[in-house]
């Protein structure tokens, strides 16, 4: 992203779109199994009474754990492929137009820094764009990341991304693609939002600082900013996006929502979206 401070460089739309698509491919690449946990745990009902097992993931580093004993080590980076189609295109432009959008609502003739509210305006316009476009692969990751170890002789339901793709298509039809599309949109629009309006906004304010300058070190700091606070902001959206992509017990995005809050403890989840996502953004800008 430009800095508000220092000098800037002028970068074409295709230079934005293909380094911010490469930094978030080597943040997804990076930080896959801590999504897969995450996914798993989203999905995890709430244990029946009297049922003594308990649940069968705890914690993230606790589901990681077990994902690895029971599937291999390598189910940790289960929807890898289709990780990687959405970074793509969610991460390249959800970054690339940011800049670009910004400017359009700031207006040309502007001097001086960017009002927030028009940080987070660009932010949820990028963010609810590029998701709408990219939806098709955050429903194929999902529903690999959500399938365990099945039992002898049952045979998993995609071999792989493309695979998923095409049965998807095949089987339930070309708008299913987009299942799941309200509460990924107002996920990914709030999500995208809150970090790179915080991310510029806490990057100004270090900048304004005696000693700090418009380095990696400033870049991690402001990464790591935005992705805490962003995380806080749209982990519940999140919760319901995955449910809905990964489960077919919901009749719809509300539905989805109210039996959550009814029937589950949401802590634990917000707290390992909260790391998950955290280290990513770090990565990612």
């Amino acid at each position: 992203m430009a800095p508000d401070h220092g000098s800037k460089v002028d970068i074409s739309f295709a230079g934005r779109f293909t380094a911010s698509a490469i930094a978030a491919c080597f943040a997804e690449i990076t930080t896959i199994p801590l999504d897969t946990a995450k996914v798993r745990l989203q999905l995890q009902k709430k244990a029946v009474a009297g049922d003594l097992a308990g649940p069968k993931y705890r914690g993230l580093l606790g589901t990681a754990a077990t994902i690895a004993k029971e599937e291999g080590a390598a189910a940790l980076w289960k929807g890898i492929v289709p990780g990687l189609h959405r970074q793509c295109i969610y991460g390249g432009l959800r970054i690339g137009l940011y800049e670009p959008v910004k400017s359009f609502y700031v207006g040309e003739n502007h001097v001086g820094d960017v009002p927030l509210s028009k940080k987070i305006a660009a932010g949820f316009t990028t963010g609810a764009l590029a998701i709408a476009v990219a939806n098709p692969t955050d429903l194929v990751k999902v529903r690999l990341q959500s399938e365990g170890k099945l039992a002898p002789g049952v045979l998993r339901r995609y071999t792989g991304a493309m695979d998923a793709y095409a049965k998807i298509v095949r089987q339930e039809g070309v708008a299913a693609l987009w299942t799941g599309i309200g509460p990924n949109v107002a996920r990914n629009a709030i999500i995208n939002a809150a970090e790179l309006a915080s991310y510029d906004q806490v990057k100004q304010s270090i900048l304004k600082l005696p000693g700090f300058k418009d380095d990696v070190v400033t870049h991690i700091l402001s990464g790591l900013g935005a992705g805490f606070f962003a995380v806080c902001v749209g982990s519940p959206v999140d919760v319901v996006k995955s449910r809905m992509m990964g489960d077919s017990a919901y009749k719809n995005t509300i539905d989805c929502f109210v039996k959550t809050l009814k029937n589950d403890v949401c802590s634990t989840l917000l707290l390992c979206s909260c790391l998950f996502y955290t280290f990513q953004s770090a990565l990612d800008e």
